[in-house]
């Protein structure tokens, strides 16, 4: 059988079923509308969602990495995360706040936190839906968690993760974060609400308001996929506020690829040159930055 065709259309309603309006049945007749059949949406509806059969490039056994799961306080109750280092550092290392997509603490995240280890830092990844008792299995009910939890306190949380690695013995104090999707938008949050925050590297992330921007102390890589319109569209006002406030700020679009380009796990919407360049990117700024 051949490998079914997946069109941008396609791409674009997925998007909008795991971020904007469409549920699991709406999407899957707009995608057997787009494909022809239910068989073949059926197809490709694999293809367009996360494969967590493909998270691993750092088997979490690898030798190079020690990892431990954690709990420390949080905003009202205890947070837990996966914390990674390299298993050779010698002395204390900066450390790196990995913030999960809507789908929660997943197997392709904590393999993202342990890719960080291995550029020479303290990786910390989060679960923020530790307050509604951890991410589960299911995706789509890690998205119907994520979107109920209490914003300010999930900010909170991320300014307590800042205060957590601060303290660590492991790290030398300071502390940046990388997100993607959710994540990149809580980044842009974090920036906001944590003047400890040394840098951010958000991923396709939604933008604060442009009223928010003077808080921001942290230097910021903004990574944005071309055909993102969704996200785009808040690029400008950003843009302008950080530049008005004179803020140190990078901003990089990635033309041709599609909102989450970095996840490997995805099959249509992974784009491996970008994602290679970005997180090359992203690598150069932490070392640079977190210091």
């Amino acid at each position: 059988m051949e490998k079914p065709q997946i069109t941008q259309a396609m791409i674009n309603a997925y998007d909008e079923y795991t971020h904007l309006s469409l549920d699991r049945r709406a999407f899957m007749r707009t995608l057997t509308a787009l494909s022809g059949s239910a068989a073949a949406a059926a197809a490709i509806a694999p293809l367009l969602a996360a494969n967590s059969a493909q998270a691993e490039i750092i088997p979490e056994d690898d030798a190079r990495v020690k990892t431990e799961d954690v709990t420390y306080s949080g905003a009202g109750g205890d947070m837990k995360g996966y914390l990674v280092r390299p298993a050779d550092a010698a002395g204390k290392l900066p450390a790196v706040i990995v913030i999960h997509e809507n789908r929660g603490l997943n197997p392709h995240i904590k393999d993202v936190a342990r890719r960080m280890a291995l550029e020479g830092f303290v990786a910390l990844a989060p679960d923020f839906l530790s307050p509604a008792g951890g991410t589960p299995a299911d995706e789509d009910k890690a998205r119907e968690m994520i979107g109920a939890l209490d914003g300010k306190q999930t900010v909170d949380n991320a300014v307590a993760t800042v205060t957590y690695l601060e303290g660590n013995d492991l790290t030398t104090g300071k502390a940046g974060a990388i997100g993607f999707c959710w994540g990149g938008g809580m980044v842009n949050k974090l920036a906001v609400a944590s003047p400890d925050l040394k840098a951010g590297v958000a991923y396709y992330g939604a933008q604060p308001p442009a009223e928010d921007v003077p808080k921001i102390k942290a230097a910021l890589l903004l990574q944005y996929a071309g055909l993102d319109d969704r996200i785009n569209a808040g690029i400008d006002a950003y843009k302008k506020a950080l530049t008005d406030n004179g803020k140190d700020f990078t901003i990089q679009i990635y033309e041709g690829v599609n909102h989450a380009f970095n996840n490997d796990t995805s099959a249509a919407r992974y784009d491996k040159k970008a994602a290679d360049l970005a997180w090359s990117r992203t690598v150069e700024f932490l070392k640079a930055k977190v210091v």
